[in-house]
């Protein structure tokens, strides 16, 4: 995690044009490299007659081939004749690849020279296609044709191998690095993209289209999922078959850039996406500003996709010397359906894009659906006992416990003014901090340290620190306005913020980091005249550096990654965080498609899941109590009610689920999730199931979405089971009798892969949880 978040920090600073910051990797030096200059590359001969002898997928290559290796993945690209870099394959590693530097193309029409696409595609030459590259040059020239120079090669330790192709404009001082990380055991791949204008004077050049990367695919048929919704509904799964033209999955919103869509997706070339079979190629971009993702098939029937940031109103400007490097786009490639590809990304995830992501998050309640903003001290003590006797391990105070001259009531006043409300709670917040340590618990506590109400003191003494127009009205959204983190006074203000938050005690374990609207309107009275156009980026940029210095400070602080629900939700922000909250909407039903999207790129360990009161606060649904608990416990179980409000025979249930959560969350939060059953396929079923590492536990999840008549039924066949192993089924959150007949009995791992398990589930709502546990 260290490593990706210092590539992250690199970005943000090379940006800038500033050095960019030590490696986080232990010892002095992250690796060793070597590196392969333009005239140590021979050019390939493309005879028809030409061949190579086989290889295994780790041979040397020739020295024209270029190519980014993980365990089963290689990506290859090919240095031409005329210098240029062209695209050669990306798939599963075979024996023989060397052969791919003599492939051959059709013809372009009317030219002499094949129709290998490039690797990097740039505004210029006999490109027409949406470009990943577009500078407008010191002299007003619009053309950008890139050729290559050296390419290193170097070592980032255990199963990490980075590779720079240095490229550079064939007539501008123009440099452009293409930056690939290949994670061997994890079969991921990133890549990003460093462009530096190397004018020894003041010539400035101006960027246009700056994408992370461009990948161009031919299949018979492209199969494009990706994930769309709104506050509420997030993460909302669609696939539909790519035709001629352009589909585009963007964001313009700057902050909360992923309640209504999500820079990510799969890709199925050979029909519709399946779970276990099938080629898939998942993409996520780490980037949580405006960003854009770009699927054009053009007319010879390739699919050219771009992903990063959105040019939107962000012509970035580079002055002599100064460079900009693109956030990370990461690559996962299965040839065993999207299951595994998920996989393949939480595995990379844990280990590099999470914080802490080998430790088990804690069990949470949350006081917001049980008290809102209308709580004293003696509400909140009694929801932290009631919270220790069920088993909760961390108690969190959200929203409404600061300000004074502009008290936090509600949501129209307060926010920026970080003391403690001394009506609401008189002997502060350490006060309940400790009382909750004394009872077992870890505290934690809401912010929203990037937005400011209208109605306070900071808005009062710094109206220069909002985001605005000139001129013009300031727009509100839930009664607040956004501040300026492209200004570094702003950036030291938000650091102050979650310092002062924290040190309010010293049992103070976590915070939950809220951010509850978007850009509207933007300008900066930071920036200058002719650098508006870099608020987007630097925002963003900006943002991360606040996440840096706060993470340097305090490593050990649990953080919760919020924005009015998921609207933060990427592989930007993760890496300064443990978990994020999927959604405001906790009703289970709902809950159950969410989950599903969402932990198809994102791992269930991060997934904060609520048990939430009925009726359902958002939706008005009366889920039952199990299934409420079954559906959370597919994450990281928490709870957002009033424990008050809970019947003995409800608060007898809870305890004993969140006892039996806590036993199986390594397998939930660490082991392999196995998606069986789409909700978003018919018949009105889901099911899931996690298998620990070593496959000697597992849990399986199934839920009848809709009402099934007495004759219905159906099987769900289990995966990544030990076929040799015998494992005994028990029943959990047992609903007083068996959903499943062979609860308690043992069978082969054979048996339940391939025959599998047909629970009784017949109403809307009902739902089974099996544990499977390896006999010796």
């Amino acid at each position: 995690m260290k490593l990706f978040r210092y590539l992250l920090l690199c970005a943000a600073a090379l940006s800038f044009g500033a050095p960019a910051p030590a490696s986080p990797l232990s010892g002095a030096a992250a690796g060793s490299s070597c590196s392969i200059s333009a005239s140590d590359i021979p050019v390939a001969s493309t005879a028809p007659g030409a061949s190579f002898a086989a290889e295994s997928p780790f041979a040397p290559a020739p020295d024209n081939l270029v190519r980014v290796v993980t365990r089963d993945v290689t990506l290859a690209m090919l240095r031409e004749p005329d210098g240029r870099l062209s695209f050669a394959y990306f798939g599963p590693a075979f024996a023989g690849d060397a052969a791919l530097a003599a492939r051959r193309y059709i013809g372009r029409p009317d030219a002499h020279e094949d129709m290998r696409p490039e690797a990097y595609l740039a505004y210029g030459g006999r490109n027409y296609l949406e470009p990943a590259l577009k500078v407008t040059h010191a002299d007003g020239s619009q053309t950008t044709e890139l050729v290559v120079g050296d390419v290193t090669v170097s070592d980032l330790g255990p199963g990490r191998t980075q590779t720079t192709v240095h490229m550079r404009d064939k007539v501008y001082p123009l440099a452009v690095d293409l930056i690939f990380t290949a994670y061997r055991d994890e079969n991921v791949i990133t890549q990003q993209v460093r462009v530096t204008n190397e004018h020894r004077k003041n010539r400035p050049v101006t960027l246009e289209n700056v994408y992370s990367a461009y990948l161009p695919l031919l299949a018979p048929e492209f199969y494009l999922t990706h994930f769309h919704g709104t506050w509420a509904r997030e993460m909302q799964l669609t696939e539909e078959r790519l035709t001629p033209g352009v589909k585009v999955v963007e964001s313009r919103k700057g902050v909360r850039t992923t309640q209504s869509e999500n820079p990510s997706f799969l890709l199925s070339t050979d029909g519709p996406a399946r779970a276990d079979r099938g080629e898939v190629i998942a993409g996520a971009l780490a980037w949580s500003g405006n960003y854009r993702l770009s699927f054009e098939l053009d007319e010879g029937g390739r699919l050219n996709i771009l992903g990063g940031i959105n040019p939107f109103a962000s012509r970035y400007t580079l002055g002599a010397g100064e460079s900009f490097t693109t956030p990370v786009m990461i690559w996962s490639y299965s040839a065993s359906g999207y299951g595994l590809a998920a996989r393949q990304l939480h595995d990379w995830a844990r280990r590099y894009a999470l914080h802490d992501g080998a430790t088990v998050n804690s069990v949470v309640l949350n006081s917001w659906e049980g008290a809102y903003f209308d709580f004293d001290e003696a509400t909140i003590r009694r929801m932290i006992d009631d919270a220790a006797a069920m088993g909760v391990e961390t108690f969190v105070l959200d929203d409404g416990w600061f300000g004074n001259n502009y008290p936090r009531n509600n949501d129209a006043a307060g926010l920026g003014d970080w003391q403690v409300n001394q009506k609401k709670l008189p002997n502060g917040i350490d006060a309940l901090a400790q009382y909750a340590a004394a009872k077992g618990l870890r505290f934690g506590i809401w912010i929203e340290p990037e937005m400011v109400n209208p109605e306070s003191d900071l808005a009062h003494a710094h109206p220069e620190w909002v985001v605005k127009s000139p001129g013009r009205d300031v727009p509100t959204m839930r009664n607040q306005w956004l501040l300026d983190l492209t200004n570094p006074a702003v950036q030291d203000f938000v650091v102050e913020t979650f310092r002062g938050t924290v040190n309010l005690s010293p049992a103070i374990t976590y915070v939950k980091w809220d951010a509850n609207r978007h850009v509207e309107s933007f300008g900066s009275e930071y920036l200058s005249a002719d650098r508006q156009s870099h608020f987007w980026v630097d925002y963003t940029r900006g943002l991360y550096s606040v996440y840096e210095r706060i993470r340097r400070e305090f490593p050990d602080i649990e953080i919760q990654l919020c924005s009015s629900g998921g609207g933060r939700v990427d592989y930007g922000a993760l890496p300064y965080h443990d978990e994020f909250w999927t959604s405001d909407d906790t009703d289970a039903y709902e809950r159950i498609r969410m989950q599903f999207a969402t932990n198809l790129i994102y791992p269930a360990e991060a997934t904060a899941a609520h048990v939430s009161a009925v009726p359902n606060h958002q939706t008005g649904d009366r889920a039952p109590l199990k299934l409420r608990f079954d559906v959370a416990m597919m994450g990281r179980l928490g709870l957002e009610l009033q424990p008050q409000h809970l019947t003995a025979d409800e608060l007898a249930f809870a305890r004993q689920a969140v006892a039996t959560y806590k036993d199986i969350r390594p397998v939930i939060q660490l082991g392999d999730l196995y998606p069986l059953r789409s909700p978003y396929e018919p018949g009105g079923w889901c099911a899931r199931m996690f298998v620990s590492k070593d496959r000697s536990r597992a849990v399986f999840f199934a839920f009848s979405l809709d009402f099934h008549d007495r004759m219905a039924s159906t099987d769900f066949r289990m995966q990544g089971l030990d076929p040799e192993r015998r494992y005994r089924v028990t029943e959990l959150n047992s609903p007083g009798y068996d959903t499943f007949w062979g609860n308690g009995q043992t069978f082969t791992g054979d048996y339940l892969m391939r025959v599998g398990v047909n629970p009784w589930l017949q109403r809307r709502g009902a739902s089974s949880v099996l544990l499977l546990e390896a006999q010796p």
